[in-house]
């Protein structure tokens, strides 16, 4: 993230870079020492209070928000998908056969990220950037194929119990680490002009479930979303039962489109008009 100029800054007040470096040359002293002589805004303990979260709420949203806005990142095409889909050639250690089957959209997840990144170079990388959650599986995919192309792509990590770091695909300035699931949730929708979704597990059909709430209840506008793997899809979820029940209209289920292919994904997005839902 880049400063601005003191040249450029509209009060005449020290930067608090500088008053941060200045209170580190601070005698050594029993009243310096103290916890309550900190900076508040370089007080670690202090800004991981309880009674901080909203401020650590608002500094999730608005750190990388700042971040894109400053690369210029008007537009994303969203990839969600299980971080247990092997790579195809590694298909045959995974634990179970169905698992290794959906290798084939782990090579579809990367086609698409490619071809889509392709298209986003046409921008200068301002729109269609492919965004993932950073980690392995269909997430790696969509980052490997964004790098193969030579553009950029973003990654929007989670801190998890077990240690997850981020694929070596993601552009590393793009590269974001939250504590809030749900802040990171709104920044995966917050540019996203599309979303393909890959079979997954839980996480996977929550981000999906949300989005598609977000747009039943006009929350959000409607824009393409893009189930890979129909006989996954129609294997979990019911979706006819859903309207077939009058839990959903069956308007509702136009929301949705299945997909083989990266090119049959981009044909949808392609032809796309936004009064379709």
């Amino acid at each position: 993230m880049t400063q601005t100029d003191d040249r450029d800054r509209a009060h005449p007040f020290p930067h608090s870079d500088e008053d941060a470096a200045r209170a580190d040359l601070m005698p050594d002293t029993t009243q310096t020492r103290a916890p309550a002589y900190r900076l508040a805004f370089t007080d670690r303990d202090f800004l991981l209070r309880e009674e901080l979260r909203p401020v650590r709420l608002q500094l999730e949203l608005l750190k990388p928000q700042l971040v894109m806005d400053e690369r210029g990142i008007e537009s994303t095409v969203v990839m969600f998908g299980g971080a247990r889909i092997p790579a195809p050639e590694q298909a045959d250690q995974a634990r179970t056969r169905t698992l290794a089957s959906l290798s084939k959209y782990y090579e579809e997840a990367r086609i698409f990220a490619r071809k889509m990144t392709e298209r986003s170079m046409k921008t200068y990388g301002r729109e269609y950037v492919i965004c993932t959650g950073g980690g392995p599986g269909v997430m790696e995919a969509g980052n490997m194929g964004a790098d193969e192309a030579g553009g950029h792509s973003i990654g929007l990590g989670i801190v998890l119990p077990h240690e997850q770091a981020p694929n070596k695909y993601v552009t590393p300035d793009l590269c974001f680490n939250f504590h809030y699931f749900a802040v990171r949730k709104m920044h995966f929708l917050m540019r996203a002009c599309a979303i393909t979704v890959f079979p997954g597990g839980f996480g996977t059909l929550d981000e999906l479930f949300e989005t598609l709430t977000l747009i039943q209840t006009k929350r959000m506008k409607a824009i393409p979303i893009l189930l890979f793997g129909r006989e996954f899809w129609e294997g979990i979820i019911n979706w006819q039962a859903l309207a077939d029940a009058g839990t959903i209209s069956d308007a509702d289920l136009d929301l949705v489109h299945f997909v083989e292919t990266a090119d049959e994904a981009l044909a949808i997005i392609d032809n796309w008009k936004p009064d379709e839902c």
